[in-house]
């Protein structure tokens, strides 16, 4: 062979190794994902959280993904109809009891159990959030849940000297509420939100194990009649039932409304844009019967990881005292992380009352929680009843053929496969 043709073969063949050497080291490549929902401003604190991560794993890469909340469930969909879901997930209220009747959560209950310093940092009754079956499916990150507002100037101008205890004294002194532009009681709607308004009149939405509707009662129709009638009336705010998140929040900010039941989270949004939000001008308490409806966030592992003893490590990493700490102390949230909590709020007591009162009652009463369906059919559910009932609530329509329609098509749709 000539020393030219020679040269160009030896040449080949150490190229065609080092393109399979690179191949292979691309292929082997080991990585995780984390995907978290709307928190774009956390990039900072999560790398921080991967530097943590590589101490432990050094050779497994951690890719970070955000999304909004819009576009969450899409991208999650369409990275699990490609086979690559990602590792780790950031969800949002239910979504989790979908995923989990679909297997797609790994259960955390062997984890717990197998470092029960993981199990104990969280605030008792904080995992049943996330729990079915006997089974863990997510950690708890951050969390929210209806409280409700009051607006002492209002409540004073109008006769009001206490918190209402009951449906029923709620609405009597939001009546009490006159005045061009004032109203007496204004709710959130979205995610059953407004549920605690039903609950405390012993309504419930579906039946204990989850196969028919619940709500078509004589107190079901007595509490849609009166709120119905309480909004036609001006009393009930109608952007409850129009509005979304900036619609009331910002009512409520103007000082127009006596009480507003809203998640806590929605008080902080009312005190960035008015001074008179503060402990001086509102009170907070929790509902009537001590109901709720949680606006919550867990941690997840999907079921098919290829590395499951890493993805809960990152998990342990994300709820641990210091990163929770930055968490709550960021954002002004409930992290369910009991020592996290207490301190925070302890710290919170001096630097804003009001805050510090609202993340202390947020963590009570974890077992009073409602309008929170652990089935993977709660959006459906959701959305059958609402579009049923909202024209009743803004004055439109027959509350009883309302009720009696919605339970027939939630019975249906509960009957389906």
């Amino acid at each position: 062979m000539k020393p030219k043709n020679l040269f160009n073969v030896i040449a080949a063949t150490l190229l065609a190794g080092l393109l399979a050497t690179t191949s292979t080291e691309a292929q082997t490549q080991k990585k995780i994902t984390l995907l978290t929902w709307n928190l774009p401003v956390y990039g900072e604190k999560i790398a921080a959280w991967t530097k943590e991560f590589n101490q432990k794993y050094p050779d497994i890469q951690v890719e970070w993904i955000d999304k909004k909340g819009t576009e969450w469930a899409t991208f999650y969909q369409a990275q699990v109809a490609a086979g690559t879901p990602p590792d780790v997930v950031n969800i949002q209220g239910t979504l989790w009891a979908e995923y989990a009747a679909e297997d797609r959560l790994l259960d955390l209950t062997p984890y717990l159990a197998k470092d029960p310093a993981f199990k104990a940092r969280f605030s008792p009754g904080a995992l049943d959030l996330w729990s079915t079956g006997g089974k863990t499916w997510l950690a708890p990150w951050y969390f929210s849940k209806t409280l409700l507002f009051a607006n002492k100037a209002l409540m004073k101008a109008s006769g009001i000297d206490a918190m209402p205890r009951s449906f029923d004294e709620l609405m009597a002194d939001a009546a009490k509420v006159k005045g061009p532009g004032k109203s007496g009681l204004l709710t959130t709607n979205f995610d059953w939100l407004y549920w605690p308004l039903f609950r405390m009149n012993g309504v419930e939405i579906l039946d204990p194990g989850m196969h028919k509707a619940a709500f078509n009662t004589p107190a079901g129709l007595s509490t849609l009649t009166k709120l119905s009638e309480a909004t036609k009336s001006g009393v009930v705010n109608n952007i409850s039932w129009t509005g979304r998140w900036v619609e009331p929040n910002s009512a409520f900010a103007a000082g127009n409304v006596a009480f507003y039941m809203a998640p806590t989270s929605a008080l902080f949004w009312a005190a960035s844009k008015a001074d008179w939000v503060d402990e001086k001008g509102v009170e907070v308490v929790e509902l009537p019967g001590l109901y709720a409806t949680p606006n919550n966030h867990g941690l997840g592992v999907s079921k098919t990881t290829k590395y499951p003893e890493a993805a809960v490590e990152l998990l342990k990493i994300a709820t641990s005292d210091k990163w929770q700490t930055v968490l709550a102390e960021s954002f002004s949230v409930v992290t369910l992380n009991r020592n996290v909590d207490a301190a925070v709020q302890e710290k919170m007591r001096v630097e804003s009352p009001l805050k510090a009162k609202a993340l202390e009652l947020t963590t009570r009463n974890l077992d009073k929680m409602t309008g929170y369906l652990k089935t993977a059919k709660d959006a459906r559910v959701k959305d059958i009843f609402w579009t049923e009932v909202q024209p009743v609530l803004l004055g439109q329509g027959d509350p009883k053929a309302a009720l009696g329609k919605a339970q027939d098509r939630i019975d249906r749709e509960l009957g389906r496969p």
